[in-house]
């Protein structure tokens, strides 16, 4: 099992989709790389946790969410996201492959001390694009029953009329 540990503003200023995103509003950038990450580990089968800095309101406590596939971490006042994947990579030990995605220099080399592999947001941008263009053939290749097609809602009688329509050009 593999289990990925994601500094979700690290990610999000380092990807051009998600940092246009977040001149608007962070929580539009949040609610993309969420769907985004849903997908990749749906596809494969991978834990994610996605952690967000929340170390700068006062009184915030540590807050989890299930969103689909993956959990999403608000961290506690005065905890960063970095500190949560570290304690986080900790916990786990090197019993599982676990990686660490930021661009943070520091956090990587604190998660490769404990054993986890570490990888850039700008690689881990790379790798989830792959995975979306392996969804995309997947779900090409599907059979047409499970599409939603026209002549599978029309009655017989509306075919046939179309069908005549059609001939007669």
């Amino acid at each position: 099992m593999r289990i990925v540990f994601v500094d979700g503003y690290n990610v999000i200023n380092h990807w051009h989709v998600l940092n246009t995103m977040k001149e608007y509003s962070y929580e539009t950038a949040r609610i993309k790389l969420i769907e985004i990450l849903n997908n990749y580990a749906s596809f494969t089968g991978y834990k994610v946790t996605l952690v967000f800095d929340a170390h700068l309101i006062p009184g915030n406590i540590e807050t989890t969410e299930k969103h689909g596939d993956i959990k999403v971490v608000f961290t506690k006042d005065g905890e960063t996201a970095d500190s949560y994947i570290e304690r986080s990579v900790n916990d786990i030990g090197r019993k599982v492959e676990v990686v660490v995605v930021t661009s943070d220099s520091l956090e990587q080399q604190l998660a490769f001390q404990r054993g986890a592999i570490r990888t850039s947001s700008i690689e881990f941008g790379v790798e989830v694009r792959e995975i979306e263009g392996k969804i995309r053939k997947k779900a090409e290749r599907l059979p047409s029953k499970s599409r939603n097609r026209l002549e599978d809602t029309l009655d017989k009688e509306t075919l046939e009329k179309l069908e005549k329509i059609r001939r007669s050009r």
